[in-house]
């Protein structure tokens, strides 16, 4: 009867004993309670990291929607601004074309108009000229004397 099966069996009774006399299933639920608190701390804390990196991107996420509408924003104000100056550019042109074609339509007239002076005067010249050769060529002693004396009676009455 006292075989190996015995010893071994004998052993094995006298190991739960000893486990149950110092308490090992107690000293191992305590472990075993211990590791799941930590693991539930862990999960709450993995839980709430996860909340915390949710509500981070959901805030990032606004601020990138917010920044692409301003840029959008942006992008039509500067357009607007764009085709407001090119609007005016367009109207500061036109003003000067206009204003350079009065000064030019203007520097034509002067032009025309001291044109037609000099050929008034030319003309004048050319006429006075051509009557003193003919009134020279026709007038004598005589009439020559009475047409000064008749310029200095005019120039007498017209001073007095």
């Amino acid at each position: 009867m006292m075989t190996e099966t015995f010893w071994v069996a004998v052993s094995l009774v006298i190991f739960v004993g000893f486990m149950l006399y110092v308490r090992a299933p107690e000293m191992l639920l305590k472990r075993l309670d211990v590791r799941a608190q930590k693991i539930r701390e862990e999960l709450d804390n993995a839980r709430k990291l996860r909340e915390d990196a949710q509500a981070v991107l959901a805030q990032y996420q606004r601020k990138q929607r917010a920044a692409e509408k301003e840029a959008e924003e942006i992008v039509i104000r500067a357009r607007e601004e764009a085709e407001r100056s090119a609007e005016e550019a367009r109207t500061v042109l036109k003003e000067q074309m206009e204003r350079r074609f009065r000064l030019a339509e203007e520097k034509i007239a002067q032009a025309e108009a001291q044109a037609m002076e000099e050929v008034r005067r030319t003309a004048a010249s050319v006429a006075v000229a051509a009557a003193r050769k003919m009134i020279a060529s026709r007038l004598t002693d005589a009439d020559s004397a009475r047409l000064i004396d008749a310029s200095i009676e005019e120039v007498g009455r017209k001073m007095h």
